[in-house]
């Protein structure tokens, strides 16, 4: 979408929160009347979004969406977390106005070169595993997207960003218009969030809806992902460059070695990357970088130094000779098959929350191998229990708590207790930021840990 400064445009803005303060900034410096919709009303705002609702926005709509007020608007843009197949979006279609997210807003705005990480699991990882790679290189670099740091942000900035490295994710790209990166990462394709795309052909089409016949992205794919294959092979005249553990891929794995094509190889051994999905995961953001020259032993230096964020298999404490893992962030089953695979036998899994559509059967063959103990929390679970019941013992405490308390009780030194839910977590929790922090609160409540590992987010 092009912002016309000759004449003024009408544009709603649906959902208030970062991204959607970041595009109300931008859209009010280019000369555009703004419209702000919300859930929330005016009063639950605090001081700064209600300044910059008298100082940007035109009109408002709290509690909720309707067509009369978003229809006075030529484009509406939904932020990532609002539904755009609501019914009132698809009333606005039917007359005629655009229904876009901020990718669309952004597409042709970049000055810099843009890196795009989306797939189910390792999107946050790989991002910022890539923004670390440039930064070391010297290169000024925004990253953000969906890991944090609106799109609108680069929008706004005075900043002279080298480059800019966005996670993306399918709800991004679902609504990205004519968005097309130079770098575009695809890292793996799993069942998630069909509780808004529908089906795994619509979840795994967004995905692609970065890569264009002709656009000159070069696109970066996991070549051991069977739906990774599968939707790339509907894009027609696309590059691809394939990372995995097939000789004839561009990065090939090999222990805890990555051979690129071009004869450099990088060693992970030591690292806290030495692993499968770190392996994977680094593999993705050599690749990415490659086009841009950067110097191989800032790399490997990178690749030894990057600690991955919290809440994706952090080790906790080990209590009594038993290990507890906050996997927080694995929201589907896919993430948690990972953490399953990685840990080995020996595991007490807590999970469960808000239900996104997932298909849990895909869940037994690693419990059953695995997993000694089912501790099942929130909305989603019983039917986890329906559908994993049969396969290991299986109890369902009230409480994240209660379910730590319980894990202990249970296991025996040498097992872990992983926190790897599955499932959203907004039925107990504020994010799964906030249930990860409540898990490892309770951890560290349990008793003197034998060795404790304790994260910075748990000092609120």
């Amino acid at each position: 979408m092009r912002l016309d400064k000759t004449s003024v445009q009408t544009v709603a803005v649906v959902g208030f929160g970062r991204a959607g303060q970041a595009m109300v900034r931008y859209l009010h410096g280019h000369g555009v009347r703004v419209l702000v919709s919300d859930m929330r009303t005016s009063s639950n705002f605090g001081a700064e979004e209600r300044h910059l609702l008298d100082r940007c926005v035109a009109g408002f709509e709290g509690g909720g969406h309707s067509s009369g007020f978003l229809g006075q608007a030529e484009t509406v843009v939904v932020s990532p977390g609002v539904d755009h197949h609501h019914p009132v979006f698809e009333e606005l279609r039917q007359s005629g106005i655009a229904i876009v997210g901020e990718l669309a807003l952004a597409a042709g705005s970049f000055t810099s070169p843009v890196v795009a990480v989306t797939g189910t699991n390792g999107k946050t990882t790989v991002t910022e595993l890539i923004g670390s790679m440039f930064r070391a290189a010297g290169k000024k670099s925004f990253v953000g997207g969906n890991i944090g740091t609106p799109i609108g942000e680069y929008l706004i900035s005075d900043e002279d960003f080298e480059v800019a490295v966005l996670e993306v994710s399918s709800f991004q790209l679902d609504v990205c218009g004519s968005f097309t990166p130079d770098v575009g990462i695809v890292l793996n394709i799993t069942p998630d969030h069909l509780d808004r795309h529908g089906t795994l052909e619509h979840y795994g089409a967004a995905k692609m809806k970065m890569f264009r016949s002709g656009s000159g992205t070069i696109g970066v794919i996991n070549g051991d992902d069977v739906l990774c294959e599968r939707f790339a092979g509907a894009i027609e005249d696309q590059r691809w460059m394939r990372f995995g553990h097939d000789g004839n891929f561009d990065a090939v794995i090999d222990g805890s070695r990555i051979r690129l094509k071009n004869g450099r190889s990088y060693e992970l051994a030591g690292s806290r990357l030495d692993n499968l999905s770190g392996r994977l995961n680094s593999s993705a953001a050599l690749l990415a970088v490659a086009p841009f020259n950067l110097d191989p032993d800032c790399l490997q230096r990178v690749l030894q130094q990057f600690e991955p964020g919290e809440h994706r298999l952090q080790k906790i404490a080990r209590v009594d000779g038993v290990t507890y893992i906050n996997d927080s962030k694995a929201t589907n089953t896919g993430a948690v098959i990972n953490a399953i695979r990685q840990i080995g036998s020996g595991i007490i899994l807590i999970a469960g929350g808000r239900d996104k559509g997932d298909d849990y059967r895909l869940l037994r063959d690693s419990v059953a191998a695995h997993v000694k103990h089912l501790v099942l929390i929130g909305e989603a679970a019983a039917e986890l229990g329906r559908i994993l019941g049969d396969l290991a013992p299986v109890d369902f405490p009230a409480t994240l708590e209660a379910a730590v308390a319980l894990a202990q009780a249970v296991s025996e030194p040498g097992d872990t207790v992983l926190l790897s839910p599955a499932c959203a977590s907004f039925d107990m929790f504020d994010d799964y930021r906030h249930r990860g922090r409540c898990f490892a609160e309770a951890v560290l409540r349990l008793g003197p840990a034998d060795h404790a590992q304790q994260m910075a987010e748990t000092k609120r």
